[in-house]
């Protein structure tokens, strides 16, 4: 009787651990938006009420639109080039400022692949 609650118990700590994963590497676009607007919004248009930032700086909207997948736009924002400041940003900010870039983009989302990239969609035109 004790295994079995024992194994019960487990089990249930165990997948919560999985779920936990689960969620830190889906991001959060609401934190993201809050991180984006304190360190990114003097350079980047980071919300549709947002009205002036640097010409140079593409608007979080256009980055939304060149379809990156999470990996390779998480790459960048970890290691950042000039003219853009490296802001020691943790994995998870990354994954909420991903999150919430991609959710700008009014298309519906490619689904994921096991790697962190996103299935390629077929070209139109």
């Amino acid at each position: 009787m004790q295994l079995g609650r024992l194994t019960f118990a487990l089990s249930l700590l165990g997948a919560s651990v999985a779920f936990a994963n689960f969620a830190l590497a889906a991001g959060d676009p609401q934190r993201g938006v809050i991180i984006a607007k304190r360190w990114c919004a003097s350079c980047h248009v980071v919300t549709s009420e947002q009205t002036s930032a640097s010409a140079d700086a593409p608007s979080f909207f256009d980055v939304a639109r060149r379809r990156t997948d999470k990996k390779r736009l998480g790459n960048f924002l970890m290691d950042p080039h000039p003219p853009m400041p490296d802001m020691h940003l943790s994995r998870k900010e990354i994954e909420d400022i991903v999150s919430y870039i991609r959710s700008l983009d009014p298309r519906p989302q490619p689904p994921a692949e096991p790697d962190g990239k996103d299935k390629e969609l077929p070209k139109n035109g």
